[in-house]
């Protein structure tokens, strides 16, 4: 796969991106209602600011159980399959079970793990 088909593929990748937005655009509805940019949150008026932050944690969190419910995916169809594969695909995936590992060993000391 030469230089060529690279771009090709990256040329097309934009184009399809561009032209989906601006057909979404041209084709969807548009309203300049001052009630849709009212934030929204079970129809009653907001009190105070409406943009609130949150602690980082719980997007660390949230990642952290991706991470590993992925890992999952990866381990069911290698699982079904153990007896086919050998034992060099059990060292294989002894080394991806120790980096997942030492990476939630990492969040644990990093306090990542705690939910407050």
């Amino acid at each position: 796969m030469g230089i060529e088909a690279i771009l090709v593929f990256l040329i097309a990748g934009i184009v399809l991106v561009a032209g989906a937005n601006l057909l979404s655009n041209a084709v969807s509805p548009k309203s300049d209602n001052s009630q849709k940019r009212d934030p929204y949150e079970s129809g009653m008026e907001t009190i105070g600011p409406t943009w609130v932050q949150f602690k980082v944690g719980y997007y660390l969190f949230a990642i952290l159980f991706l991470i590993f419910d992925v890992e999952v995916a990866f381990l069911i169809p290698w699982a079904v399959v153990f007896g086919d594969i050998g034992g060099l695909a059990f060292i294989e995936i002894l080394i991806f079970l120790v980096i997942l590992g030492l990476g939630l060993l990492y969040a644990w000391k990093k306090g990542a793990l705690k939910w407050e």
